[in-house]
């Protein structure tokens, strides 16, 4: 089982949409069983496909009860092979109950849960909060990759290097994590966007994937649809880019 870490400390850089996209085409085109985990408080993974439950089990659970069965938290979507574990605002109380509790490891609580259902996934994503809070932490423990999501913008690459050197500080945990790389999304065809593409290419310590997502009206209309990017309209230039991107990965 793979687990994949999307994060970025800058918010707006279609991250969610991201995740769910590459979820969805790893579960749809590539017929892997994908858990998608919410890792943000805000909780809109599971609000985009209607799993958002303040009351119900979720992330925060995972994280602060001992022993708590992850299986319990994990919910079907609409979809074959693609599950979610949601998240709800209770994770703003979780993170600062794990800083508090001092009678058991901090950092590897989310991948000793996962251990549970390593039979049951071939890849799981964590749409991660652009924080580097405790549950954050927990994620980058549990995950084999990083990959990042930029938009290209006078601060595209703020937060990037502390997300690369939080990586190199989680190896006391984890051996095996690397970044996997950065992607560009919202790509517009422009000399501002072609510059910043090229500026972060030659980024020390910041592999680069080839594949850029372009700028669509058709994603903003998926947030409102509740329905997957390539399942919505898998013609569109967005679409054919995150199929590509999660064929790049595969390929890695």
């Amino acid at each position: 089982m793979k687990v994949i870490s999307i994060i970025n400390l800058k918010g707006g850089v279609g991250k969610t949409i991201s995740a769910i996209n590459l979820a969805y085409a790893f579960a749809e085109l590539h017929q892997m069983r994908v858990l998608l985990a919410d890792n943000d408080k805000q909780g809109n993974t599971s609000k985009f496909f209607g799993l958002h439950d303040d009351q119900a089990p979720s992330m925060a659970d995972v994280l602060t009860v001992k022993g708590f069965p992850i299986q319990e938290t994990i919910r079907k979507t609409a979809y074959d092979r693609l599950d979610v574990l949601p998240a709800n605002m209770s994770l703003l109380r979780a993170n600062k109950e794990i800083l508090l509790d001092c009678s058991r490891p901090q950092q590897t609580r989310l991948r000793k849960a996962l251990r549970e259902v390593e039979s049951a996934y071939d890849m799981v994503l964590i749409d991660n909060a652009p924080d580097l809070n405790m549950s954050v932490m927990n994620a980058l423990v549990a995950s084999h990759d990083v990959m990042i999501p930029i938009k290209i913008d006078n601060f595209a690459f703020d937060g990037v290097r502390e997300i690369l050197e939080q990586v190199e500080a989680v190896r006391e945990f984890n051996e095996e994590i690397r970044v996997a790389g950065g992607f560009v999304t919202m790509y517009q065809r422009n000399n501002v966007n072609a510059q910043g593409v090229e500026h972060l290419q030659g980024a020390d310590g910041l592999p680069m994937f080839r594949t850029v997502i372009r700028k669509t009206v058709a994603v903003d209309e998926t947030t409102f649809a509740g329905v997957p990017l390539l399942k919505y309209n898998e013609r569109s230039t967005a679409a054919r880019d995150y199929r590509a991107l999660a064929e790049e990965y595969l390929k890695l």
